[in-house]
C-alpha cells in the first residue's frame, strides 16, 4: 500500500492548483483514490497558494496534507513555511530561479529546479509549474509512469487547447533535467 501525500505551494498565478489537478487526474487515471484540495488567499493572482493532493491505494480519509512527503515551493514564503512539516525521507522541490537559500535539513531529499528561468528560456514563460512536476514525476518512480498526454487532454480546458502542447514540452523539459 502505497499514499502519497503531496503539497504544492506558491503564489497565485504560478499554476499552482493546475500542477496539483494534473497530478490528481494522473492518479484517477491510474485507477488510484485521489483527494485534491486547493486553497488561496483572497487575492488570487499574487496571493499566496497552495494545494494538496492525495494519490493513494487506499481510501483517503482526509483531504488536508500536513505534513507532505513531496513539497513543491515555487517561492520563498511557501518554502518557509512547509519546509519543517515535510516528513523525514521525504523530497523537496524548489524552483531555484526565484528561492535562492538552501535547504539545511539533511533528512530529505531535495532538488533545486531552476523553472523560472528553463520555461523562460523555452519561450513558455507561464509553465515553470509544470517543469517541475515533470522533474518531480522523473524523480519520484511511483509517479513516473502512465501516459502524461491523457492526463494533459483531461486537464487542459477546451477554450486553452493552443496550450496543450507547451504543457506537454514543459513536462518533457522537466523529465529531462
Amino acid at each position: 500500500m502505497k499514499t502519497d501525500n503531496i503539497l504544492i505551494a506558491g503564489f497565485g498565478g504560478q499554476g499552482v492548483l493546475f500542477a496539483g489537478k494534473f497530478l490528481a487526474y494522473k492518479g484517477l487515471l491510474e485507477e488510484k483514490e485521489v483527494s485534491w484540495l486547493p486553497s488561496y488567499g483572497p487575492e488570487m493572482r499574487g496571493g499566496t497558494a497552495n494545494c494538496s493532493v492525495i494519490i493513494s491505494d487506499t481510501p483517503v480519509g482526509s483531504p488536508i496534507v500536513s505534513n507532505p512527503d513531496i513539497l513543491i515551493a515555487m517561492n520563498l514564503p511557501s518554502l518557509d513555511k512547509y519546509e519543517d512539516a515535510v516528513v523525514s525521507g521525504g523530497k523537496i522541490f524548489v524552483d531555484s530561479t526565484l528561492i535562492e537559500r538552501k535547504i539545511v535539513r539533511t533528512d530529505v531529499d531535495v532538488y533545486y529546479v531552476p523553472a523560472t528561468q528553463v520555461a523562460a528560456e523555452n519561450g513558455i514563460p507561464t509553465l515553470a509549474n509544470m517543469i517541475i512536476i515533470g522533474k518531480v514525476m522523473k524523480e519520484c518512480e511511483e509517479l513516473s509512469h502512465g501516459d502524461f498526454s491523457k492526463v494533459l487532454g483531461k486537464v487542459v480546458s477546451a477554450r486553452k487547447q493552443n496550450l496543450y502542447d507547451a504543457n506537454f514540452k514543459a513536462l518533457e523539459l522537466g523529465k529531462n533535467m
